[in-house]
């Protein structure tokens, strides 16, 4: 065994690299276990092993694959051979494609002698590409655990029921639609999940499972259950929820060992009065009506109150406390005695309100609000909250936090951020002696300590590198600080500065409970900026600059301070707090140049997506997406949804309010409530949904013709916390327009880029751009090229030179036709450029620049050919000669 661990190469992970060595995180081997999962290259180690010590392989009981392993479906053809596992593992969600989402494994069969596995009683085989359960399956005598979930399986083999050992059964997340009379065979069985399937009807057979003590039927289509399950007299927990049932068995109250009987969410019009009267029952989500569980549950035992699809309703504590989890995967928990009367709790979820929830410098909104009521009643007990967030893309320098307001300012709670082991969502869990608004939100990573007059120590725990010294007698009376880093990469920098000689240390923020400054200089250690030591150091280039508390003025305090250096740090001290940030530069004004940096950091670059339903025209889908999210956000709706390509990138701040108007005879219902002025008003959260999917209409008579109208996207109110001179250049009237996106609403007659004839309709004076010599463009080619500009016409626009106003114009002047934009933009550009000798170069450059270079090709072609056509007339007519001896004179003068 000791050969094979070191042939896996654990020597040094294991300690001893043996098998009966401590395991790291669960990845080696383990006594006569072997997890290879965990190892991208795990199915090559394991034919490495098979193949060099297969005597004391075939020894091994336990075996975990990856079914995401490229080299699986080599490394099953070796796995009849291990006659004494018991337990087999080969799952997939090894991996995340890119919407987080696990990918399922390559496994769709096993080999036909996998039956000899005379000893395995657990297999797993979840999240893989199953259609049908393999038959080899069947002859696993000893087979106890079954786990199948998370595939594709659409039914079951008729004999299912020869695994009569079968005692757990897993098949949620498939694709069942029945299941075989064979399954009443299984007389063993005391855990069945079958949730999240297809399921219309259940086989009377199902009453057999008489040792059967969880049943999960839930996310199904059952129209009935059968009378048969009363016989399960074994039966404790019965899931019935998200099904269409509109009636349940009476006969199902008399189930002697029953503890929990879920019918939530369904179609339940009525409810015998035998299942009523059971103080387990769950039936929210019904058309029979709302009614609360009785006060008496609660005295028994601790219950759940699961409200439906709601954004708001309430419900009612008692002193013997309860569990009450909403929808949405909000989680309540009220100790006994947390209410010393019953107590009606009011639950709303709010869209947040930039003017309303102030977010700090680098915060990323989580979640939406959540407002419990009463407000001010204090609870006797801390009551928990768990509540579910959207993960930040950068875990390391941020941290997730609960943000509760007082009615006057928003405070951040005690968190904790917890993992629900079935889903895997995240969840914050914080405690709460009274209830108001609750948010999460994920900020830098915030370390604190309390300074006594003796002084103390604090570091970071994001950059341990990074240090603040408080000496004895810095202050009086204790008082606490914190300390933020945000980290700046080098390649940041240079993107943002432009500047490759431009570096930057870690952004430190230091802030007190205090308006006093400290007695004694506190001393401050940062590490020196990315390529930078005591052995190379320029003192000239390294600047130490303040900023205030909103970052809009960063000074330069080198001079005012004294720094020391070691090797890889640089140290200086201060007086008062605030952001304090190391440069090395050959800059001079690098205030200015810091402002820049730290303001972009603080923008997302986004894109506009504007599609349709291909089903409902009518009904169209506005979305703000930040750029990485594009292209995985159009993949997945591109089976539902057409429309044009995305915006061009803009950029917008977290909390920052803008409109979507529907233009050119596109018209909304204005009387929604996120309608203003006309407009549908968003407000944009890096890492929330910026989505509405709306219906929309035409007051144009729509028989016999297209109405083509367009959304454009507009700013609206800017952040408090905007520095002023970003605010200030938006203010003008070109910083209001984002975006224009078209739109199509049904109409009887051909398009028209299926039918172009109606371009050459319009009436242009005679045109040619460009010379004989280089080649020209007609007015026939421009009007080839408009048909295939569509969206992007107001980018090529702008690349043209045309400015925002002139956009804006024709964009108005022609409303109710983009025909009619693109050919006004692109005729009256070359009006005015008709002259130039070099504007068809210009239009070739600005269509490259807009990312058309399919149409850019096309003009290049065109140009070429007349090129060719040009010097070949020279020829015809015997003046190539001529121009030859003229140009050869011309260049002896």
């Amino acid at each position: 065994m000791q050969k094979m661990a070191e042939l896996l190469g654990l020597r040094d992970e294991c300690g001893e690299g043996t098998l009966g060595a401590p395991a790291s995180a669960g990845s080696c081997l383990a006594d006569n276990r072997l997890n290879l999962d965990v190892y991208p290259d795990g199915c090559r180690r394991f034919l490495q092993l098979f193949e060099e010590q297969q005597g004391e392989l075939v020894q091994v009981e336990f075996l975990r694959l990856s079914s995401n392993d490229c080299l699986l479906d080599t490394a099953l053809g070796s796995l009849p051979h291990l006659k004494h596992l018991k337990s087999l593992v080969l799952k997939g969600g090894h991996a995340r494609d890119e919407f987080g989402s696990y990918q399922h494994g390559s496994l769709t069969s096993l080999p036909p002698d996998f039956g000899n596995l005379r000893c395995l009683t657990h297999l797993d085989l979840s999240f893989n590409r199953l259609s049908t359960l393999p038959s080899c399956i069947l002859h696993l005598p000893s087979l106890r655990v079954l786990m199948v979930s998370h595939n594709s399986l659409v039914t079951l083999p008729e004999d299912f029921g020869c695994l009569s050992k079968l005692t757990f059964f897993s098949a949620m997340k498939n694709q069942l639609k029945d299941l075989p009379q064979s399954i009443g065979e299984l007389s063993m069985l005391q855990d069945l999940d079958l949730s999240e399937n297809a399921l219309e009807l259940l086989p009377e057979e199902v009453g057999n499972l008489h040792n059967c003590t969880e049943l999960d039927l839930s996310g199904n289509c059952l129209l009935s259950i059968p009378d048969s399950l009363a016989n399960l007299k074994s039966l404790r927990r019965l899931h019935l929820h998200s099904n269409l049932l509109v009636t349940v068995p009476a006969s199902l109250a008399s189930l002697p060992n029953l503890s929990r009987l879920d019918l939530q969410n369904n179609c339940l019009r009525a409810i015998p009065a035998e299942i009523q009267a059971l103080p387990f029952v769950h039936v929210r989500g019904n058309p029979l009506g709302e009614t609360e569980p009785s006060p008496q549950a609660g005295l028994k035992s601790l219950h759940n109150v699961i409200n439906s699809c709601m954004s708001s309703g309430s419900f009612t504590v008692t002193s013997e406390g309860c569990r009450v989890v909403l929808a949405c995967g909000i989680h309540f928990y009220f100790p006994p005695g947390a209410a010393s009367a019953p107590l009606r709790i009011h639950f709303r979820s709010l869209t947040p309100d930039p003017q309303w929830v102030k977010l700090r410098h680098h915060d990323v909104l989580l979640s939406r609000v959540l407002e419990l009521q009463p407000h001010g009643i204090q609870f006797q007990q801390e009551v928990q909250i768990w509540m579910p967030f959207i993960s930040p893309q950068t875990p390391h320098q941020h941290e997730v936090v609960v943000r509760t307001f007082s009615g006057q300012s928003w405070n951040d709670l005690k968190t904790r951020v917890k993992q629900k082991r079935k889903s895997k969502k995240c969840v914050a869990h914080c405690c709460v002696l009274h209830f108001s608004w609750f948010l999460v939100v994920s900020r830098l990573v915030q370390n604190e300590c309390k300074v006594p007059a003796e002084g103390t120590l604090l570091f970071s725990s994001v950059d341990p590198n990074i240090k603040v010294i408080f000496p004895p007698g810095v202050t009086q009376e204790p008082r606490s600080v914190k300390l933020q880093v945000l980290p700046v990469s080098a390649e940041e920098i240079e993107e943002i500065t432009a500047h490759a000689e431009c570096r930057a240390s870690p952004l430190l923020y230091l802030s007190q409970d205090s308006t006093v400054d400290f007695l004694k200089p506190v001393r401050i250690q940062l590490p020196l900026p990315p390529g930078v030591t005591g052995l190379n150091l320029d003192r000239s280039r390294l600047h130490i600059l303040h900023g205030d508390l909103e970052g809009k003025t960063w000074n330069d305090i080198t001079s005012e301070v004294v720094l020391e250096f070691t090797h890889l740090y640089a140290v200086f001290e201060v007086t008062h707090f605030s952001w304090y940030w190391l440069w090395y530069t050959t800059k001079t004004y690098i205030g200015g140049i810091a402002k820049k940096v730290y303001e972009r950091l603080r923008l997302y670059q986004v894109n506009f997506i504007v599609l349709q339903r291909k089903r409902d025209p009518e009904q169209v889908l506005l979305q703000c997406v930040p750029k990485h999210k594009v292209d995985p956000v159009l993949k997945k709706l591109q089976d539902r949804y057409r429309g044009p390509e995305p915006s061009d990138m803009v950029e917008m701040f977290e909390g920052e309010q803008f409109f979507a108007a529907f233009e050119r005879g596109i018209s909304i219902d204005m009387d929604r409530p996120d309608c203003v002025n006309g407009r549908l008003s968003f407000i944009f959260y890096s890492h929330l949904k910026n989505m509405k999917e709306i219906y929309v209409t035409s007051p144009v008579d729509r028989k016999g013709q297209a109405v083509k109208g367009q959304v454009s996207f507009y700013r609206g109110a800017v952040p408090d916390s905007i520095p002023e001179d970003a605010s200030r250049r938006r203010k003008d009237p070109d910083s209001l327009w984002l975006a224009t996106l078209p739109i199509k609403l049904p109409q009887l007659k051909p398009r028209w880029d299926e039918n172009p004839s109606p371009l050459y309709g319009f009436s242009f004076p005679p045109l040619n751009l460009g010379n004989a010599e280089t080649g020209y463009l007609t007015q026939a080619n421009l009007l080839s090229i408009a048909r295939r500009v569509g969206a992007d016409w107001q980018s090529i626009g702008l690349n043209l030179g045309l400015t925002y106003q002139q956009i804006e114009r024709i964009g108005y002047n022609n409303r109710e036709d983009l025909n009619k934009q693109i050919l006004d933009m692109l005729f009256s550009w070359a009006q005015q450029n008709s002259e130039d000798p070099d504007c068809v170069s210009k239009l070739i450059t600005a269509l490259k620049e807009s990312g058309r270079q399919d149409i850019a090709d096309e003009v290049e072609a065109i140009v070429e050919l007349g090129r060719q056509k040009y010097s070949k007339s020279i020829r015809r007519l015997g003046l190539e000669q001529e121009s030859s001896t003229e140009d050869s004179a011309i260049a002896m003068i």
